[in-house]
């Protein structure tokens, strides 16, 4: 099982605001478990604190904006994509001012620190959100679209479409999140040089300039007017008859804007709140779909809070039921664990089909046959208990008795025909004979029931 991580030590960033022209500081900081993604507004009263989820964006125009009440912080999805990319659960941004510096306008500096500190890894487990069927979000009016499909792990595929001489179609993939550094992290910003003067007179992009942003020049202008939008960002006047990318730096990669539209995918999904494995293909993407999207995957992770274990009925089990015997004393008609499809350190995921012919369906009733309550908690601890006494010597030496049970929560039937799923996990490590457990019981996607119990583990007399 993956573990949560966080940062080694803390490191700052320094530059100039792309929207606000502010000179400002980002600093990132390691968190606790399970902390999430929090941005701090140091330079308010108070110092409030946003949290980092999709809910709390309240502006996509030109960037990612964050607020919570009357703080409100932008253009983070290049900081947000570098900590998503590699791996990072847990950090606590504390920024000076009302957005994030746009340095180069890529998520290149960021990486460079985050890779001279370190990742560290802590004891929590990483809490993936899988994804089992499609997911989309569509834009009729302007042909944008995401959609996700499952897949083993986080993937992207984003193809742009503009109305373009210079920029017209392009394609940007990336496979595993292990490439992003190589591959997407330096990927900078773009805009039109049509787009510039309606930004400049919304009061946006006055600390943009060419060292950090693509500039495209694709429909051509009276030099007197071209000098003047390079006047007003700071940039050398250059003929108007030439059409093409005016910045300093030449294009990284030829299809640099479309990988920097992904890594503005990755920013964006940071804020889904956990890790995902599915693929992702998105088509014309912008921070308003990105936005939508992020804020239905979190919507369905809340009505599957609980995610089933993925169950292969095809695939080799990692304890047959002979070897449960060897570990467990029960027999008929109290064994109630057919297989084990899963095993680690902490953790255990066990299978359990029930038929008609259990033998307490004959007075469990005749004419409605339910699995007995009790019996779904027992099955349940059967399970922990494999994964405890697979771990001792001799296990037939040994027998596992409850001391406790807490929250158990029935909240579906279990009828003949059901496959059960169970997960259960060490909710701490053995010590002295005891152990504490957290176990879920599933059909299908659906938790069934739960419970928190502990047990002793006892050498047999």
């Amino acid at each position: 099982m993956y573990k949560q991580t966080t940062l080694k030590g803390s490191f700052s960033l320094c530059g100039k605001g792309l929207h606000t022209g502010l000179s400002l500081t980002a600093t990132f900081n390691p968190a606790p478990e399970n902390h999430g993604y929090k941005i701090q507004r140091i330079d308010l009263p108070g110092e409030p604190i946003i949290d980092a989820i999709a809910e709390n964006v309240i502006d996509t125009q030109r960037g990612t904006v964050l607020a919570k009440n009357d703080a409100r912080v932008s253009t983070i999805e290049h900081g947000m994509a570098a900590l998503y990319a590699l791996g990072i659960d847990n950090c606590l941004i504390q920024v000076n001012g009302p957005e994030f510096p746009i340095l180069d306008g890529s998520a290149i500096e960021y990486v460079k620190k985050i890779e001279q500190v370190g990742i560290e890894e802590q004891n929590a487990p990483k809490d993936y959100y899988v994804i089992r069927k499609k997911i989309e979000v569509k834009d009729e009016a302007t042909g944008s679209s995401i959609l996700i499909l499952p897949d083993e792990e986080f993937s992207i595929s984003s193809l742009i479409s503009f109305n373009s001489k210079v920029l017209a179609s392009s394609f940007a993939t990336l496979d595993s999140m292990e490439k992003f550094s190589k591959e997407i992290a330096a990927s900078r910003t773009f805009v039109f040089v049509r787009e510039i003067q309606p930004l400049l007179n919304a009061g946006l992009i006055k600390g943009g300039d060419l060292d950090n942003a693509i500039v495209i020049y694709e429909n051509q202008l009276p030099q007197e007017q071209l000098d003047k939008l390079a006047d007003l960002i700071g940039a050398e006047h250059r003929d108007a008859s030439q059409l093409g990318y005016l910045n300093h730096k030449p294009l990284v990669w030829d299809n640099e804007p479309a990988r920097h539209k992904l890594l503005d995918i990755i920013g964006d999904m940071a804020l889904i709140g956990r890790p995902i494995k599915g693929r992702i293909i998105a088509t014309r993407p912008g921070h308003t779909i990105n936005n939508k999207f992020a804020r239905l995957v979190r919507k369905e992770i809340r009505q599957h809070e609980v995610q089933a274990p993925t169950y292969d009925p095809n695939q080799e089990p990692i304890m047959d039921v002979n070897r449960i015997r060897e570990l467990l004393p029960h027999r008929y008609p109290m064994q109630l664990v057919d297989k084990v499809t899963e095993i680690g350190p902490n953790w255990i995921v066990g299978v359990k089909n029930v038929t008609s012919n259990e033998p307490f369906f004959q007075g469990h009733f005749p004419q409605e046959p339910v699995m007995p309550g009790v019996l779904l908690v027992e099955a349940m601890a059967q399970c922990g208990g494999l994964l405890v006494l697979n771990t001792v010597e001799e296990p037939e030496r040994w027998s596992t008795y409850f001391l406790k049970i807490d929250g158990v929560k029935f909240r579906q039937k279990v009828v003949p025909g059901d496959t059960l799923l169970f997960r259960v996990e060490l909710l701490a490590p053995v010590r002295r004979g005891i152990s504490s457990m957290k176990g879920y019981m599933f059909v299908g996607e659906k938790v069934v029931a739960e419970a928190t119990f502990t047990a002793q583990i006892v050498k047999n007399k």
